[in-house]
């Protein structure tokens, strides 16, 4: 049933795709009204104002996501009219199904889509992950991003009140239990025979690396967005979020995370690698 929803959820927003001159793909905001079943263009405006302040907020230029333009209708016997309407980036329609009205069904549809589309869109427009060719390099590109987007949740969770070491490992577990069905840090050590003092995160294959790239940077996002306050929530968020990650990996047929394969240490990688970056710099 949830791969039936995903699927019409993904061909509905498909549909009402559009490409500009420039082969750039857009959604105009009067198709998104009433895929999102608005009845009224007037009562979507809101939700485009919010999607505004949220691109803004979070450090983006609302005006190279969200453009007026005018359509031309007819309006009987060859006449023609402008009618005002908005060109929608992919990211922007993130942000107004995130803010859409979370009771129709269509919106959480809505949600999926986007989420995993935009993050997939955004690792495959990364100029530097395009070069890669080889799994190690790949693997130290999406560790880095991890490491990096890591220490932008634990601010995230630190300003909605998880303070403290243990606090986070909490939170963390939450994260781990939500996307690895259940199992927390200490569990995924031992599914995956790795001893206490090895990371988790350093015998990740790329894969597993991109599933938990995506919950962090999901997580975080959802933390400061929709002003979530206390522990309780925060860990709750985390775990809601890892869970959405492996539904949707289930959707598409994938592996789940903890029966991916171990991966040789990172350290590894990173030390065969450095010699390699040597020679390129001579």
């Amino acid at each position: 049933m949830a791969k039936e929803l995903s699927k019409r959820g993904s061909l509905l927003f498909e549909q009402i795709k559009k490409l500009d001159e420039n082969n750039h793909e857009y959604w105009t905001a009067r198709d998104m009204a009433k895929a999102l079943d608005y009845l009224e263009y007037r009562n979507f405006k809101p939700v485009i104002d919010k999607a505004w302040e949220a691109c803004r907020n979070s450090g983006h230029a609302p005006e190279n996501h969200i453009v007026q333009f005018h359509d031309m209708v007819s309006i009987g016997s060859g006449a023609e009219r402008p009618v005002e309407n908005i060109k929608l980036s992919r990211y922007a329609c993130y942000l107004i199904v995130q803010n859409a009205d979370p009771s129709k069904e269509v919106v959480a549809l809505g949600q999926t889509y986007f989420a995993v589309q935009t993050r997939l869109r955004e690792i495959q427009q990364m100029e530097e992950y395009n070069r890669l060719s080889t799994e190690d390099e790949k693997r130290l590109f999406l560790r880095n991003e991890m490491a990096k987007h890591n220490t932008m949740l634990a601010a995230a969770a630190k300003k909605v009140g998880v303070t403290g070491s243990l606090d986070y490992a909490i939170f963390q577990n939450h994260g781990y239990m939500g996307l690895y069905g259940g199992l927390d840090a200490k569990a995924i050590h031992k599914k995956k025979g790795l001893k206490k003092s090895q990371q988790i995160l350093d015998h990740m294959g790329s894969t597993e690396l991109a599933a938990n790239l995506f919950r962090a940077t999901q997580t975080e996002e959802k933390l400061r967005r929709e002003n979530i306050k206390g522990k309780h929530q925060a860990n709750q968020t985390h775990y809601e979020v890892g869970k959405k990650v492996r539904q949707t990996i289930k959707e598409i047929g994938g592996t789940m995370p903890e029966n991916l394969p171990v991966a040789d240490s990172i350290k590894k990688v990173e030390s065969k690698s450095k010699p390699k970056l040597k020679n390129k710099k001579k």
